[in-house]
């Protein structure tokens, strides 16, 4: 009897405790909750690219294309695309952009990064991805919207492929109306449309 009138006395204050945040049942309970809300997807980051032709949107695939992801931001931080222009455009194809300046001018860029073409995101329509040369990891700064769905440029298709990056969220008539006068390369640079600014999207 008197082990049952302990247990009896207890009780009381066993609740009490349970019932103290941080503590006891409780305090599980809410731990719980903030480790479900630090599971939600972390939010993309995006690009408002304005251009003399009008304003397109990027959202950019850090997940999936780290490396690629982190450079473009480092050289929008930089202000490095500001002043650009789109050199060159080649209908039912790409525009590229993000190498030269109005009067036609390469600018001096950091050392090339990683291809991530081999992250799954395959060449479609609106996305983006970085340009390069023959050699797989010479990507730097210039950078191309696909007009069309250019399975070609994808990872293994033809090559190690080209690394898509991000995709146009918004201004995909902006980057038609780009591509709408017709092909155009360096070093003919007269009248191509200027990348004003690029900054993350607040």
């Amino acid at each position: 009897m008197r082990g049952l009138r302990q247990r009896v006395l207890w009780l009381p204050i066993f609740v009490a405790i349970c019932l103290i945040p941080g503590l006891g049942l409780a305090g599980h309970h809410e731990k719980g909750e903030a480790s479900e809300g630090s599971m939600e997807a972390k939010k993309k980051p995006v690009v408002v690219m304005e251009t003399s032709k009008g304003t397109i949107k990027i959202e950019l695939d850090e997940e999936k294309a780290p490396a690629t992801v982190a450079n473009f931001l480092q050289y929008v931080d930089d202000g490095f695309y500001d002043g650009t222009v789109f050199h060159r455009v080649v209908p039912n194809f790409v525009i590229q952009g993000g190498g030269f300046d109005e009067g036609g001018k390469r600018k001096s860029t950091r050392s090339p990064i990683k291809n991530e073409a081999d992250n799954g995101l395959p060449n479609k329509r609106g996305t983006l991805s970085m340009a390069r040369t023959r050699d797989i990891n010479s990507a730097t700064s210039q950078f191309f919207v696909n007009l069309v769905d250019n399975k070609a440029l994808d990872h293994g298709t033809r090559d190690f492929g080209y690394a898509v990056f991000g995709r146009v969220t918004e201004g995909m008539d902006v980057v038609d109306a780009i591509a709408a006068p017709g092909a155009r390369d360096l070093p003919n640079v007269n009248g191509a449309v200027v990348i004003v600014s690029a900054k993350r999207a607040e």
